[in-house]
């Protein structure tokens, strides 16, 4: 079952906010430089739980799982001010692009993030402009928070968790490409948007979209998802064989 809807009413604040991260910054305080790769780790501590924040104005952001510490991360970047700023205490991790964010053709920045799969993870994502991949589905969430200014998201939950968790999804000018996994419970909340919204493999009752798991499924994912300007496109089905996110 494929499900668009035309949203035609939509509210401003996600709008301004999606031109303000990608404007208001001005121009980059240093110009674009030969690239510059480094890697850090976090190890595994005692927390029982662990909550991330990560910060990226602009740039390429790869999330996905497998690390056998904490954090596992490479990064490349080509603006001097842009090395990143990585902190951890017990339980608590921040990540973010420091300097000005405003990027023109000329400038690098790639983080690939891999986080360890066993750890009860907290992950908050604040991304300005470009382009989000964030492969969470092998992770064990207990929360998720995307916000997005202007750019491209691509959020695939496939995979087999063990407890359910809540995430908040919030867009400003872009797309955004949600992947869902189809045997545990389904429902998204979706408001907001200029544009079109297709739900694949879901029903719709008014804002919000359901699988048929969601009745009886004993693990439950609840999304909260609000548009702004662009397309937002659930899917609760696995893509055709060969192809890529």
């Amino acid at each position: 079952m494929v499900i668009r809807t035309l949203k035609r009413f939509f509210p401003l604040a996600p709008i301004c906010a999606a031109v303000a991260l990608s404007s208001c910054h001005g121009v980059t305080s240093s110009p674009p430089g030969p690239d510059q790769s480094e890697s850090r780790s976090v190890d595994l501590d005692k927390a029982e739980r662990v909550r991330a924040q990560l910060k990226m104005g602009a740039g390429e952001l790869d999330v996905r799982g497998g690390a056998a510490k904490l954090l596992d991360a490479d990064f490349t970047y080509n603006v001097p001010e842009w090395k990143p700023d990585l902190r951890y205490t017990p339980g608590d991790l921040v990540l973010e692009q420091p300097g000005s964010t405003n990027s023109t053709s000329n400038t690098k920045n790639h983080w690939d993030l891999r986080f360890n799969d066993a750890v009860p993870l907290d992950l908050s994502v604040n991304f300005g402009a470009g382009e989000a991949r964030l492969k969470a589905g092998t992770l064990n969430l207990r929360g998720l928070s995307v916000e997005i200014g202007a750019g491209k998201l691509t959020l695939d939950l496939r995979g087999k968790p063990s407890a359910g968790y809540s995430v908040h999804v919030s867009g400003g000018v872009g797309e955004a490409k949600i992947y869902l996994p189809k045997d545990v419970g389904i429902s998204a909340n979706v408001t907001g948007g200029l544009g079109e919204i297709s739900a694949t493999g879901l029903r719709k009752n008014g804002d919000v979209y359901t699988n048929d798991a969601n009745e009886t499924a004993k693990v439950k994912i609840r999304l909260d998802i609000q548009g702004g300007v662009g397309s937002i496109k659930l899917i609760a089905e696995e893509p055709p064989r060969g192809s890529l996110l």
